[in-house]
């Protein structure tokens, strides 16, 4: 079954599902997998030196002969030596976030990529389009991750965003079903990025334990903080209590750095350390209840959808 509709034709992909560039999760076995299960994988730069993104890039050109892509968070160093890369590598595909998306749209779009940008309000969606991008992602205040200031959950953000632009919209933050992927297109989106649920699958390139953690995650058991550096929503451990006992005693910006330090992401989700590290994940961790192969996500989401698009039709009011 393909579905055809802006964003199956943009990307040229069977379903209107994206996987998250996600930071320490996002290899080459993931997006490949996801790619091949009819959806858009994508290789997420941000963990990843240019020699590293290079090698998951051919990589996953081997692994798959579908499309993928790369996202590129902009704040990231070394952000020029991994543009020329995918360049030179022949990516066609390319999200961007957490930075101006003038910066490098036009760029791309002349070397023949489809670019896609990431914002977390109306503001920076409408800015995104301006600067030329061929769809954008809206992401909600539900999302794992680095997230935006606002807090406006998805369900107010898809159609404040769908009402003011003309290019293609993808939802983001809290869908890990298909019927949440029905909500978000009943609310105008054109398809859905996914990255929690996709965590807690077997291709993806976090840890063992922190992907256990996940799925043991219930309700409550993550808070967006942080705000004053970049805000980012993590699973309840000591670290964050280290850095809720921080607040209470209204700390300086320095001082937040200081307690989050370097590497402190890596050393959670990548190295398992559920203690001292930083455990990026959405709210929706706390419907995620085993970790499978990125095949059967996408599987398990297109039948939910499909189930929940034919019960909507029998619902009388």
């Amino acid at each position: 079954m393909k579905y055809m509709n802006k964003i199956t034709e943009l990307f040229k992909i069977q379903y209107p599902i994206i996987q998250g560039g996600m930071i320490w999760a996002s290899g080459w076995r993931l997006a490949s997998a996801v790619s091949n299960a009819g959806g858009l994988g994508l290789i997420g730069a941000g963990s990843m030196y240019p020699d590293i993104l290079r090698e998951h890039i051919q990589k996953c050109k081997k692994a798959t002969n579908k499309p993928f892509g790369v996202n590129v968070p902009m704040l990231y160093p070394n952000l020029e030596e991994i543009i020329q890369i995918i360049i030179e590598e022949g990516v066609k595909i390319v999200f961007t976030s957490a930075g101006n998306p003038k910066t490098y749209t036009s760029y791309l779009k002349e070397k023949g990529i489809t670019v896609v940008h990431v914002v977390s309000s109306l503001k920076f969606a409408l800015k995104a389009q301006d600067a030329g991008v061929d769809a954008v992602v809206a992401e909600g205040f539900e999302a794992g991750g680095h997230n935006g200031r606002d807090e406006t959950t998805t369900l107010a953000l898809i159609p404040m965003v769908k009402n003011k632009m003309n290019i293609p919209l993808i939802a983001a933050g809290g869908i890990a079903t298909g019927t949440a992927m029905y909500a978000v297109m009943a609310l105008g989106a054109d398809g859905v990025q996914v990255g929690s649920r996709f965590v807690a699958s077997k291709e993806a390139s976090s840890h063992t334990d922190f992907k256990k953690m996940v799925v043991e995650a219930k309700e409550g058991d993550t808070q967006l903080t942080l705000k004053e550096l970049a805000p980012v929503r993590m699973l309840k451990n000591k670290f964050y209590n280290d850095v809720a006992t921080l607040y209470a005693k209204g700390p300086s910006v320095e001082e937040l750095k200081t307690l989050l330090g370097r590497a402190r992401a890596k050393q959670g989700m990548f190295e398992g350390d559920l203690i001292e590290g930083e455990l990026e994940i959405g709210q929706v961790s706390g419907l995620i209840n085993d970790i499978k192969p990125a095949k059967n996500i996408v599987d398990d989401m297109i039948k939910e959808f499909e189930i929940t698009k034919e019960n909507m039709g029998n619902i009388s009011f």
